[in-house]
C-alpha cells in the first residue's frame, strides 16, 4: 500500500471523499465537489480557501536542554538551535541573530515542502526514466548476445568436428564477456534502486515532519536535494562483435576469429540547468584567454604584456610577462603543466618553464594567431600571412609536421581575418571558432573537412561570431557565442545540444579541466567564471 494514502482527512459534509478546500467563516473542511453545494446557501458569507494555506496549526514547543521547565519560543541562527527566553538572558547568545521559532518553523516548512515537490516531481521521475532505461538495454543485451552466438553456430557448421573445440570456447567467451555486461548493469540498476529507496524514505520522513509540527524535528531537518539532485553518469558498454578473416591456409583458430573485449565508458549527461560554482576576478581591463592548469588554477591572459596564474578564491600564484613587452597572442598549458604563448608581432611561439622563457618556433612570412595542446602533447597553431592567408600547423617540439589549409577542391578551409581560437577533440578532429567565416570549422587528424557549424538552424537572424572553443572527455565541442552571450555545445558531427547562459557577459575565451568543469574568460568583466554543466 502506498504510505501516501495512509491517514487522509475527508470531507465534512460526504465524509468520503479527501477534503481540498474549507471555509474559514464557518470552519468546515469540503471536498471539491462539495464546494458548490456549500456555496449554494446565498444568506450566508462564506470564504473558501485550500486547506493546506488555512489548516489548524498547533505548536509543539520543545523543552530547553539546559531549562526543562521552559519552553524554547526564539531560535538562534547563529548556533542553529532552539533556545528559551532564560538562555536568552543568560547572555551566552549575546550578539547573535534570533528569531521566533514559529517564524522559523513557517519557513523551514516551506524549504521542506518546496524540497519534497522536487524529488517527488523532478529528481525521482528522473530516476525512474534511467532505471527504465537500464532495462531496456539489457533486454537488447540479451538479444545481441543470442545473434553473437548464433554466428558462433554458423561458423561451428562450416567447419564440422574439427572446429568444435574452437565454437564452444567463442561461445564460453560470449557467456562470460555477456555475465560481465549484464554485472555491469546489474550494478548500475541497483545503485540507482538504492539512491531511489533513499528517496522514498526521504519523502516519508519529509511528510511526516510537515504532518506533526514537531519543532525539533523540523529544526534538525537538513536538505538532501542537492546530493540527489547530482544523478548517477550513465554507463555505455560498447557490445564487442565476431568477425572472421577470409578462409585461408592460417590455423584454424585464426581464422574462425576472435571475440573484442568488453569495451565501457562512463557518458555523463547534461545538466538541465548549468551552474556557476566559482567566479575568478583577474584585475585585467579586459580578459582575453583561460588555460587550466588545474582544477583550481588557471592561466589568464589580458590586454597587457602580464600573464597570470590564479586560484578559484581569485588569488594571484605566479605572473610572467612576455619576453618582447607585448601583449601575447594567446597561451596553452602543456601535458607537462608548462606554459606556451604565442607572440604575434615577434612572429614566435614560445614555452615557460620554471619562469624561463624559451623560444620554440621562429616563423617566416606567417604570424601566429591561437595555440592548444593536443592529447599527444603536440602543438596546434593558427596562424595568418602577410597576403591574409590562415592554415593550421601542427608542431611536435619545434618540428612542424603537418600544414592544413585546403580543403579537397582546393578552396581555403579557413577565412583571411578574425580570431580563430582553436582545440583538438577526443576523436582527434580539430575544431576552430573562425570569427571571421562566422562558422567553427572542424577537419579529421588528417585535415579533411568534416563540417561547418554556422549557429543553431532556428537563430537564422542573429549574428554568429564564435570565438573561443574547447572540448570535453564526451567529446562535447563548445563555443563562446560573444554577441548574444552564450555557449553552444555541440556533438563531435556538429549538432546542435543546447546553450550554458549563466548570465554571461561578453564571453570570449574557453578552457576545460579534466573533471569536465567549464572556464569561461568574459572580455568586458575581465571575470573568469567555472560553470558545472555536465
Amino acid at each position: 500500500m502506498d504510505p501516501r494514502a495512509q491517514d487522509v482527512l475527508l470531507c465534512d459534509l460526504c465524509e468520503t471523499d479527501p477534503l481540498q478546500y474549507c471555509c474559514e467563516h464557518y470552519d468546515i473542511n469540503l471536498c471539491t465537489d462539495c464546494v458548490s453545494k456549500h456555496l449554494s446557501n446565498y444568506s450566508k458569507k462564506h470564504k473558501i480557501a485550500p486547506y493546506h494555506l488555512h489548516r489548524k496549526f498547533t505548536p509543539k514547543y520543545s523543552k530547553c536542554l539546559k531549562h526543562a521547565e521552559k519552553d524554547c519560543e526564539m531560535y538562534c541562527e547563529s548556533c542553529h538551535i532552539p533556545v528559551c527566553t532564560t538562555c536568552i538572558s543568560s547572555g551566552k547568545h549575546k550578539g547573535h541573530d534570533l528569531s521566533d521559532i514559529l517564524e522559523k518553523l513557517g519557513s523551514k516548512k516551506q524549504r521542506i515542502q518546496k524540497d519534497l515537490e522536487e524529488l517527488e516531481n523532478k529528481i525521482y521521475p528522473r530516476y525512474t526514466e534511467i532505471s527504465s532505461a537500464v532495462q531496456t538495454e539489457k533486454a537488447q543485451v540479451e538479444t545481441n548476445y543470442g545473434k553473437l552466438a548464433t554466428t558462433a553456430d554458423q561458423q561451428g557448421e562450416v567447419w564440422h568436428r574439427e572446429v568444435t573445440a574452437i565454437v564452444n570456447k567463442r561461445k564460453a567467451d560470449i557467456v562470460e564477456t555477456k555475465t560481465k555486461h549484464i554485472s555491469i548493469l546489474d550494478k548500475q540498476a541497483d545503485e540507482i534502486t538504492h539512491r531511489m529507496t533513499e528517496i522514498n524514505q526521504v519523502i516519508l520522513e519529509m511528510k511526516n515532519i510537515l504532518d506533526t509540527n514537531d519543532i525539533s524535528l523540523t529544526s534538525t531537518y537538513k536538505s538532501r536535494n542537492d546530493e540527489f539532485n547530482k544523478l548517477p553518469p550513465t554507463i555505455k558498454v560498447t557490445l564487442p562483435n565476431l568477425s572472421p578473416p577470409t578462409i585461408n591456409t592460417k590455423t584454424l583458430n585464426e581464422i574462425f576469429g576472435s571475440l573484442t573485449s568488453l569495451s565501457v565508458t562512463t557518458v555523463k549527461p547534461l545538466l538541465d540547468e548549468p551552474r556557476v560554482t566559482a567566479t575568478i576576478d583577474t584585475g585585467y581591463n579586459r580578459l582575453l584567454s583561460v588555460s587550466c592548469l588545474s582544477e583550481d588554477q588557471v592561466w589568464t591572459r589580458g590586454d597587457n604584456n602580464t600573464m597570470k596564474l590564479l586560484n578559484l578564491q581569485s588569488k594571484l600564484l605566479t605572473s610572467i610577462q612576455t619576453k618582447s613587452g607585448r601583449r601575447p597572442g594567446d597561451i596553452a598549458v602543456t601535458r607537462d603543466g608548462y606554459l606556451v604563448y604565442t607572440d604575434y608581432h615577434g612572429n614566435t611561439i614560445n614555452l615557460i618553464k620554471n619562469k624561463q622563457i624559451q623560444t620554440v618556433i621562429t616563423l617566416q612570412g606567417w604570424r601566429p594567431l591561437y595555440v592548444c595542446c593536443t592529447a599527444g602533447n603536440d602543438l596546434l597553431v593558427t596562424m595568418v600571412s602577410d597576403d591574409k592567408q590562415s592554415k593550421v600547423v601542427r608542431y611536435s617540439g619545434s618540428t612542424e609536421k603537418h600544414s592544413i589549409q585546403f580543403d579537397d577542391q582546393g578552396r581555403p578551409l579557413y577565412s583571411s581575418g578574425g580570431c580563430k581560437y582553436l582545440s583538438e577533440n577526443r576523436n582527434l578532429d580539430i575544431c576552430v571558432a573562425d570569427y571571421g567565416a562566422s562558422a567553427v570549422v572542424v577537419v579529421n587528424l588528417s585535415g579533411k573537412l568534416r563540417f561547418r557549424y554556422t549557429g543553431h538552424p532556428s537563430n537564422t537572424g542573429e549574428l554568429f561570431h564564435p570565438v573561443g572553443i574547447t572540448t570535453d572527455s564526451q567529446s562535447h565541442i563548445l563555443t563562446a557565442d560573444y554577441y548574444n552571450n552564450r555557449i553552444h555545445i555541440l556533438d563531435q558531427d556538429g549538432q546542435f545540444l543546447r546553450y550554458i547562459h549563466c548570465d554571461l557577459d561578453s564571453p570570449l575565451g574557453l578552457c576545460v579541466d579534466i573533471r569536465d568543469n567549464l572556464f569561461v574568460a568574459e572580455w568586458r568583466t575581465a571575470k573568469v567564471k567555472k560553470i558545472q554543466y555536465l
